[in-house]
């Protein structure tokens, strides 16, 4: 028998065998791939949704819950201490709550928004932002724009709307400090390139502020500019002669004005703590304050039953807010808040200690001084540890500018926190000021 020698190119130039669908009609693989193909934008916008939706980390939550849960419990305290308040003034008992409520509706998704935003953003938005908050503080000292309470000329009326600038300037200060400190990161041994930057325009912004007499403010933003040294890492030997001056310019502030100078007075000669003859004007406020604190007891009154919010403590929904949570609350509802902030500091220091860049690490560590601190004299101050100063409890007290920019610093913060974009933003936005020399 003979063979037939067979053609060896004849494997390479066989027709490919072809598949038809099956008869039951379910779409094959490869019928389903062809679609997606002539569909446009069919892959891809499943690759960007999944962007979007894709789960952060756990330091992003951690920061995310314990802020959504102070405004929640700040929410239900001011509904508690202004119901009074707000009934007196024609407004209903939820006038309080509604408008807090209202802020804190626009200030949540403004702080979801602000974390989705890259890092190149906010080296964008350094100088902008905080040349815009100093021209609106410049209109309230220089200006008829400007409105005062308690000694203190901090607001600013524009068109029927009321705001503070000095809160604006907060945020500001967090993201440029981040900007500049990073670009000096190398030559932060050198004076000049500490001192002239951040003390000269910082400090400026710093001055308008206390040009109108607000004290406590003053001393926050102080505290922002001094942490957010040190934790860039100058040494200390450079930031003392800072210090003494800023010392001496607290001193200058509160003598200037014989109302606060009257409050820091009377907790110096210890004349609150007097229970005979009549209370001081300087001292019914932290007096009452105290009192309401040791009405509450380990377990408190209960939740609204309240007797210092009935006009007899000052600021009861603001300042005060402390004194009414360990008066209805009691000693246990005081630890509760301050567990969460204690918590809060521990995720701001979680998300800083893994920040992939300088501006991170430093913008960070800014708005954790700003929060916590102020956090920290406000309670201090209902405790009597401190004199009178007037700043609110970040997240729970009641006020609108104040809790708008703590949302948008949080925010800020948690954009960091989700950490995938930073290395890369801070690369792409070399790379586009390269491009643009």
């Amino acid at each position: 028998m003979v063979q037939v020698p067979r053609n060896p190119s004849s494997r390479t130039t066989s027709r490919p065998v072809t598949r038809t669908a099956p008869v039951s009609g379910r779409p094959t693989l490869a019928s389903v791939q062809r679609a997606e193909a002539q569909t446009p934008g069919g892959p891809q916008v499943r690759i960007h949704l999944g962007r979007v939706f894709k789960a952060e980390g756990g330091n992003y939550f951690l920061l995310l819950g314990t802020t959504l849960f102070l405004v929640i419990f700040g929410l239900v305290m001011v509904l508690s201490s202004s119901s009074v308040d707000s009934f007196l003034a024609d407004m209903g008992f939820f006038g309080g709550l509604l408008r807090q409520g209202m802020f804190a509706l626009i200030g949540i998704p403004l702080m979801l928004v602000a974390s989705r935003l890259p890092l190149a953003f906010w080296r964008r938005m350094a100088w902008p932002s905080l040349l815009l908050t100093c021209f609106f503080q410049f209109l309230v000292v220089a200006t008829g724009l400007g409105r005062g309470t308690g000694g203190n000329t901090n607001w600013l009326n524009i068109f029927g709307i009321q705001f503070q600038p000095s809160e604006g300037i907060k945020v500001a200060l967090v993201i440029w400090l981040g900007m500049i400190l990073s670009k000096k990161q190398h030559q932060l041994d050198n004076w000049r390139h500490v001192f002239i930057p951040v003390f000269g325009v910082g400090g400026g912004a710093t001055m308008l502020v206390m040009i109108g007499g607000d004290l406590g403010t003053t001393m926050i933003m102080a505290g922002i500019l001094f942490g957010a040294l040190f934790f860039a890492g100058v040494k200390l030997r450079l930031l003392a002669v800072p210090l003494l001056v800023g010392v001496a310019g607290a001193i200058v502030l509160a003598v200037a004005s014989p109302n606060r100078l009257t409050r820091i007075m009377s907790f110096l000669k210890e004349g609150c703590t007097e229970l005979s003859g009549e209370i001081s004007a300087s001292c019914w406020q932290p007096l009452h304050g105290t009192w309401a604190l040791a009405n509450g007891g380990v377990f408190g009154v209960g939740l609204g039953n309240s007797k210092a919010k009935w006009s007899w403590l000052p600021a009861a929904d603001n300042d005060y807010i402390f004194a009414i949570i360990g008066e209805e609350l009691g000693l246990i509802g005081c630890i509760v808040v301050l567990g969460m902030f204690i918590l809060l500091a521990f995720a701001f220091l979680r998300i800083m200690r893994t920040a992939t860049t300088v501006q991170a690490k430093v913008s960070t560590a800014a708005a954790m001084v700003w929060i916590i601190g102020q956090a920290f004299v406000n309670i201090g101050v209902v405790l009597g540890v401190f004199p009178v100063l007037g700043v609110p409890l970040p997240l729970i007290s009641a006020g609108g500018t104040a809790l708008l920019t703590t949302l948008v610093a949080i925010g800020i913060v948690l954009s960091f926190a989700r950490g995938d974009r930073s290395s890369q933003a801070e690369n792409d936005f070399d790379d586009n000021e390269a491009d643009r020399a």
